[in-house]
């Protein structure tokens, strides 16, 4: 169920976009099957509106170890400089603007994925400042009636599988999503382990991190299906034929979940209406903000899939996709990063118990605005 919320005031005018970069010390390296994390790298985004309110967003850049640098110096140079001064009637309007001006910059770099985060961060951003200098919680303001929504626990390293379970559900996880594509012996043994070790109603998940070649993925889907797992996760490269994925899903009863590495809306829009995939999973901090990804993830729970927000970065992003979540309905749920992350945790405390989260009433994202204004004040 929505709410009506058209009454509240989105225009701007910012006065000022600016970027930080922390990164956050492990002790133990997060692994994909395409790289691996040494450090947590969270990129924020502030920025401040005409009327002096302020508001947090996060660019993903996990990838590659250089990439968050690149992307802060992509938003202070190129987009800051064609915001700041520029009054807009919503965010949405913003954000269509910074896609228009930088059309065509996407097309003589060839770095639209770089620009593409870059944008969605600002945007995350400025709805935050819009949401709070309107003292609502955003996901009000999105129109959600719900603050209630389910997690499971993400990233789920191939080495201490068990344990890694066995922590997240004490954290208060009932669902688990697991990293396989390090090779067949591996992902055998993991996936073995963690559906044996399951308790009374967890549920576990796979994620290749589009790992599999065609035939590989449907040979995996033959022994992963008597383990039961709620989907596999990119079981083949985002750029293989459509044919091949109605393949896979025609071939296995295991849902079939991706979406995270679209770059276009219209990729979003033929997979709400084509029948070969289950769960759809874009994330904000990579693609779209809220501009975009609200109302992709409506359409998709409308074509009876379900949205799961895809989230593996810092503080900000998870409370975005949180908002995002209650926002969009369906019955999809909020991923929570399981590695270490001191930093994020500071930001955003996972308001987790059961394997609910329970989004408070503050204002705008509701994270730690204490510890963001730290790290801008250095």
């Amino acid at each position: 169920m929505r709410t009506t919320v058209d009454h509240y005031d989105k225009s701007l005018e910012l006065t000022s976009v600016e970027t930080r970069l922390v990164r956050t010390p492990i002790s133990v390296p997060v692994r994909t099957s395409f790289g691996i994390m040494h450090d947590r790298p969270t990129l924020l985004v502030r920025v401040t509106d005409s009327s002096g309110t302020q508001g947090y967003g996060e660019i993903w850049c996990n990838f590659p170890v250089c990439g968050a640098e690149h992307r802060a110096l992509l938003v202070d140079t190129e987009i800051a400089t064609r915001l700041v001064g520029r009054k807009f009637a919503s965010p949405q309007s913003c954000y269509e603007t910074m896609n228009a001006l930088l059309h065509i910059l996407r097309l003589q770099t060839g770095e639209t994925g770089p620009i593409a985060q870059a944008i969605a961060g600002v945007d995350i951003a400025v709805w935050d400042m819009i949401a709070r200098r309107n003292e609502i919680p955003l996901h009000a303001l999105l129109g959600s009636a719900r603050h209630r929504i389910p997690a499971y626990a993400s990233g789920i390293n191939p080495v201490g599988v068990l344990e890694t379970v066995a922590r997240a559900r004490a954290n208060g996880h009932r669902h688990f999503k697991v990293k396989v594509g390090f090779g067949e012996q591996i992902d055998r043994a993991n996936v073995r382990d963690v559906a044996d070790s399951l308790e009374d109603a967890e549920t576990f998940m796979l994620d290749a991190n589009q790992a599999w070649s065609p035939p590989e993925a449907i040979e995996a889907m033959r022994w992963i299906e008597a383990c039961i797992p709620r989907w596999i996760e990119e079981p083949m490269p985002v750029d293989t034929a459509r044919a091949a994925w109605r393949s896979l899903k025609n071939a296995t009863s295991i849902p079939v979940a991706g979406g995270e590495n679209f770059l276009t809306r219209g990729e979003y829009d033929e997979v709400a209406r084509g029948n070969w995939m289950d769960v759809v999973q874009p994330d904000i901090a990579k693609w779209g903000g809220f501009s975009e990804c609200l109302p992709v993830a409506r359409d998709v729970v409308a074509n009876g899939l379900t949205y799961c927000p895809h989230s593996l970065g810092g503080g900000v992003a998870l409370a975005a996709s949180a908002h995002l979540l209650a926002a969009a309905g369906g019955p999809g749920m909020l991923e929570c990063d399981a590695n270490e992350n001191t930093f994020r945790d500071e930001v955003f405390p996972l308001p987790l118990s059961d394997g609910w989260v329970t989004l408070t009433d503050k204002p705008g994202l509701g994270v730690n605005v204490a510890v963001l204004e730290r790290e801008f004040d250095r």
